[in-house]
């Protein structure tokens, strides 16, 4: 019988597995009523994929916009449909031209840079984006192509951490909607032999870091393996709130509030906490503007009372 669970699970999710087949193994697990994740990975994608049960879903659009890294593995000298290696091979070059890791190396040193701060990405044809209600990945099954505006994307850093030529691997950090397979492909036509993604690993989502997951096979040895909801908002200043303004809130009423050093937090989004200790302190999120608290994202108020 499924039961009120609230929480966050951090899952090392394994290749093969869709992000909802994931979601949907650690709800049965923990027989939860509700759950959700945060942005999907790819089948073939492994790592981070953060799972929130119960009334943590309400705050997972907060890791939707969240940046990611990855640890990406790119095969050179070999282009697929898909942009990864589940893709049909389209066109193989020959990369015997790079003599060696060294050489690989220093191209690269050369070339990634350009590819790092705001720049502008087409998002590839095998993609859930929709066009006329459609996903894309159903247009390129049939062998259609739809022309794709390009979007504002931010790396912030790409750093070398193998090479075993012609296989790269890189750890990217990027802003939420970018595609690493089309960075893997991009980087491949710069140095002109071509490229596709050949294994992916997501490491952090946000704050939230893969050192702090567990697999589906270790969920019950794993201490602590539920997180509490406010896991997920631990880069928020947190403002604790006497009972009454607390009851006001979980209202939806605006809370007159004094803060120290104002200035700073003007226009800031805080994660409440009721000082009456209770079981379950966190309340909700809510915005900070000129004195005034104003409800955002309030957890149900039936959790407060629970043992």
């Amino acid at each position: 019988m499924a039961q009120r669970i609230d929480g966050v699970v951090l899952l090392d999710k394994p290749n093969g597995m869709s992000s909802q087949s994931a979601v949907t193994a650690v709800k049965r697990y923990f027989q939860a009523e509700k759950a959700g994740h945060t942005g999907t990975l790819d089948p073939m994608a492994t790592g981070l994929l953060p799972i929130c049960l119960g009334e943590a879903t309400k705050y997972s659009q907060d890791l939707l916009d969240a940046d990611k890294t990855y640890i990406a593995t790119v095969r050179f000298g070999i282009e697929t449909d898909t942009g990864d290696a589940e893709g049909q091979v389209l066109t193989e070059r020959s990369t015997a031209e790079v003599a060696d890791d060294l050489m690989a190396k220093t191209l690269l040193e050369a070339i990634l840079p350009t590819f790092m701060g705001e720049i502008e990405q087409i998002p590839p044809m095998y993609s859930a984006l929709k066009r006329d209600g459609k996903p894309l990945y159903e247009y390129a099954r049939s062998g259609v192509e739809i022309e794709r505006e390009p979007r504002r994307i931010t790396i912030y850093s790409i750093r070398i951490v193998a090479i075993h030529w012609p296989h790269v691997e890189i750890e990217v950090h990027c802003s939420k909607g970018t595609y690493i397979r089309v960075l893997a492909q991009d980087i491949g036509n710069s140095l002109g032999c071509g490229a596709h993604l050949s294994a992916l690993r997501r490491t952090k989502v946000g704050h939230l870091s893969l050192e702090q997951g567990c697999t589906l096979e270790t969920l019950e040895n794993t201490p602590k393996v539920l997180l509490p909801v406010d896991a997920l908002l631990q880069t928020l200043p947190e403002l604790t709130v006497d009972d009454q303004q607390a009851k006001r809130l979980e209202m939806g009423q605006r809370v007159p509030c004094a803060i120290n050093r104002a200035s700073q937090w003007a226009n800031s989004l805080f994660r409440i906490y009721r000082s009456q200790a209770l079981p379950q302190n966190f309340i909700g999120t809510a915005d900070w503007r000129s004195g005034v608290l104003h409800p955002r994202r309030f957890i149900a108020q039936r959790l407060l009372n629970q043992n």
